[in-house]
């Protein structure tokens, strides 16, 4: 039997999601991240989530799942497919509500960028772990971090509460190993 990748699942989901919103514009309103505020008055928790099916434009969406598919295929390698998602969606709730919190409220956030940079945290964990010189993950999150505030109109909030997130998720999932 086939065994189905949870990133590659992941990756036909959100890239389904896009396709439908190119369909729908619509859709990406009702499913993007707004201010704490907005989510709270209204309810829709769910957002938290759905954030990461919207994302701003096709070069957003390929760098995003790029980024997903080169972490997640490792990364579900060594933690097995429930505690990868484990790791992937705990990363997403914390992104998701950093940004939330800390947010412009003006500015609706969008992209999966935020379990991603969790992905880099625990893989940052993982190679401590097992004794790996992690340096060169470091910089890679170090340069994303600086490339989001070069190019402006990048929810840092959500990249440093996933990235948070992440750790912390990697943490407790190596714990329970």
């Amino acid at each position: 039997m086939l065994k189905r990748s949870a990133t590659y699942s992941l990756i036909a989901v959100i890239c389904g999601a896009y396709l439908l919103q190119l369909v729908v514009p619509s859709l990406q309103q009702q499913l993007w991240l707004p201010n704490f505020a907005e989510l709270t008055y209204n309810n829709e928790w769910y957002r938290l989530f759905t954030v990461a099916l919207t994302h701003g434009g096709f070069f957003h969406l390929g760098f995003n799942m790029y980024s997903l598919m080169v972490l997640g295929n490792p990364l579900e390698a060594a933690f097995g497919k429930q505690k990868y998602l484990f790791v992937f969606f705990f990363s997403l709730l914390t992104g998701s509500l950093a940004s939330a919190y800390f947010s412009n409220s003006f500015i609706p956030s969008v992209g999966a960028s935020g379990a991603i940079f969790g992905l880099f945290g625990a893989l940052a964990i993982v190679g401590k772990r097992i004794g790996a010189d992690i340096r060169s993950i470091v910089v890679i999150i170090g340069i994303n971090f600086a490339f989001g505030f070069a190019i402006g109109g990048v929810d840092w909030r959500a990249h440093l509460g996933g990235l948070i997130g992440g750790v912390v998720a990697a943490q407790l999932v190596m714990v329970r190993r």
